[in-house]
């Protein structure tokens, strides 16, 4: 994450998939409860088909989805997730620079219901997703043995 994202201060430590991702931080708008975040497609993530493998996909919209829950909470919390339905909608190529919004569709205290998107730069739709997730307390890299 970039470091002017208020959930994950400097002190705070990078989790490992957010390099593979080339996840970034954008903005947060509390009143609709979306995150906005950017990623940049690197090879490692792509097939022989020059596009991002599927599964991969799921993960960028994984971490958009569950990172709008995370800024909901102000940091505190993250989601575990229970379901995640996904519709590829255009191969997304190598290099590709993404834009990915993730809201808060309804938390409660038991489950979370949450969606995203991942756009081109030209604003294209290239996948999207629902997931539903519970809410546990947001692990630290102390408390995961990772930093």
């Amino acid at each position: 994450m970039s470091r002017d994202d208020p959930f994950f201060p400097k002190d705070a430590g990078q989790s490992p998939h957010t390099a593979l991702l080339g996840s970034e931080f954008v903005s947060w708008d509390e009143a609709s409860q979306t995150v906005t975040m950017r990623f940049a497609v690197r090879r490692e993530v792509c097939t022989w088909r020059g596009g991002v493998q599927g599964g991969l996909v799921a993960g960028y919209l994984d971490d958009v989805m569950g990172y709008a829950f995370v800024a909901a909470t102000g940091g505190a919390m993250a989601p575990l997730n229970l379901e995640l339905s996904m519709s590829l909608i255009r191969l997304i190529p190598e290099g590709a620079r993404l834009i990915g919004k993730g809201r808060v569709v309804k938390a409660g205290r038991r489950v979370i219901f949450l969606e995203g998107e991942l756009y081109g730069e030209d604003g294209t739709l290239h996948a999207r997703a629902t997931s539903t997730a519970i809410p546990t307390p947001r692990p630290t890299p102390d408390s995961t043995g990772m930093e």
